[in-house]
């Protein structure tokens, strides 16, 4: 059901380990040693990411050789694997030539040597952690950014030629460094998905909204991604050609996906849907999708105001429900024009986390949490049992009616994801993470979820307004803090973290 109409690219990731050249005649099977624990990284790298293992890297000419075939190959992120010493020399130009995110692998094989018995040979196997100091000294004054990820090679066996234990995958120093590379690679498939990401901007900006005018030329070379520009008559072609059989079709979709509601017992604007606002919806949706398509769009950012009474006012007043079924299938949506929260569910998406449009409901001061909502459109994958349809007799501060989504993000950790921009004219990324708890919402046909962070909503809020964010976020699943900040890195984007 949830099947995304377009995939998230994976990262390519390069990857070579590190030697001295002097080493292989004196010490019998340790360079076959090394690159056994290369090929090991390269096969467990292979579940996040297309992985180019170089080999072995021991002089300054094959990392240069390493570092043009990094650039053929295209890789997003380079690991370096510090299996054993080496010179300084000897790495550096890897990465003068091939000049993308560099992560330091310090991954001792074993948890203890055994030192009755180790000999050079057996030593030489565990000192990757030698060679580390003088690459981040080599590194910091070439002026290449690098990252380190200290800790345990994680094996689920002991090579033959061992002499001590290397079963270490189950140890957390083991656990805690594959996360960390996951994430790193994860951040890397998001950078790639956004250089071949194909973002409609449908209509126009809620006017007024100051927080949310984008340039699109700043955007695109921010994070690579092409903005197209679409207007309703670009929609409005594909709901002629619409057919009662897609449109039953997308009914019977609706019907698996949502539930329908009755009258609100609370708000008079919200009642059961009418059939008429059932069929215009699918038959909006269907366009949506066609559109979508058509334009080989990876997200779609509209707002359209339309006059009252006329053909496009009563197009825009069935976007919500083909855009949140969009939004479930890999393609976010947000409304009121607002680009960067695009970015931001985008980002969420590409990951697995979700992505929800949002921004502050209310407080509730009892519970201590803030709700997080809109009034559209829900990222349907992520909710709390099945989202409700709701008419809406009118949407508040917009023209027109239709039928909105009431639903709230599952139960759990979360995380907000804000892209704003200062007034550098830079973006920045603004992480908060918390969790979404079983506290009521209101029965008026939005989105609304609501969210315990660490911190009490005074305090909280006051640190996020300081941050000078964009009024809506991306609300995700799971707490990826430490995720957005690669990511962020990844993309050379200020961040913030106001709370974990």
């Amino acid at each position: 059901m949830f099947d995304p109409i377009k995939p998230a690219k994976k990262a390519r990731v390069g990857l070579y380990s590190i030697g001295l050249e002097a080493y292989w005649n004196q010490f019998e099977g340790l360079r076959e040693r090394l690159l056994e624990y290369g090929q090991f990284i390269e096969n467990k790298m292979q579940t996040f990411g297309e992985v180019y293992n170089f080999g072995l890297v021991d002089t300054e000419g094959k990392a240069r050789e390493a570092g043009e075939w990094f650039n053929k190959n295209s890789v997003d992120i380079i690991f370096c694997h510090s299996a054993t010493y080496s010179t300084s020399a000897a790495v550096l130009p890897v990465h003068q030539i091939c000049q993308k995110p560099v992560i330091i692998l310090n991954l001792q094989p074993t948890e203890r040597i055994n030192y009755a018995q180790t000999t050079t040979g057996e030593w030489l196997a565990h000192c990757g952690a030698c060679p580390v100091s003088e690459l981040s000294n080599a590194f910091n004054r070439a002026g290449i950014p690098f990252r380190v990820i200290n800790g345990l090679l994680g094996l689920d066996y002991t090579p033959s030629i061992s002499l001590t234990n290397e079963t270490t995958h189950e140890r957390p120093e083991a656990i805690r460094a594959w996360k960390e590379i996951e994430e790193w690679i994860l951040s890397a498939g998001v950078a790639r998905t956004l250089q071949h990401s194909r973002f409609g901007f449908l209509g126009n900006t809620y006017n007024g909204m100051l927080d949310m005018y984008s340039d699109f030329t700043m955007i695109q070379a921010q994070t690579g991604l092409h903005v197209e520009i679409l207007e309703m008559c670009d929609l409005a072609k594909f709901v002629d050609e619409v057919t009662p059989t897609e449109v039953r079709n997308k009914m019977e979709e609706v019907k698996t996906m949502f539930e329908i509601s009755g009258d609100s017992p609370a708000d008079p604007i919200a009642r059961k849907p009418t059939d008429e606002q059932m069929e215009w919806s699918c038959t909006v949706a269907v366009a949506q999708e066609k559109l979508v398509k058509a334009y080989d769009l990876d997200s779609l950012t509209y707002y359209y105001h339309g006059s009252p009474g006329s053909e496009y006012e009563k197009l825009q007043a069935g976007f919500i429900l083909g855009h949140s079924l969009l939004t479930a299938k890999g393609i976010p949506c947000s409304g009121e024009g607002d680009l960067k929260t695009a970015v931001a569910m985008k980002i969420c998406d590409i990951l697995g986390r979700g992505g929800s449009y949002s921004e502050i409901v209310v407080v509730d001061y009892i519970d201590q949490t803030i709700l997080l909502g809109h009034d559209g459109p829900f990222h349907i994958a992520i909710s709390q049992g099945k989202p409700i349809l709701r008419g809406m007799g009118l949407y508040h501060g917009k023209q027109g009616s239709g039928i909105s989504v009431e639903a709230k993000v599952r139960t759990g950790p979360v995380t907000t994801l804000n892209i704003t921009q200062t007034g550098e004219g830079k973006l920045k990324m603004i992480i908060s993470q918390g969790e979404s708890t079983n506290g009521e919402i209101m029965r008026i046909g939005n989105t609304q979820t609501p969210v315990k962070f660490p911190l009490h909503p005074d305090e909280y809020m006051s640190r996020w307004f300081a941050e000078a964010p964009t009024h809506h976020c991306a609300l995700s699943i799971g707490h990826n803090a430490s995720l957005f900040e690669k990511v962020a890195e990844i993309l050379g984007v200020e961040y913030v973290t106001i709370c974990r």
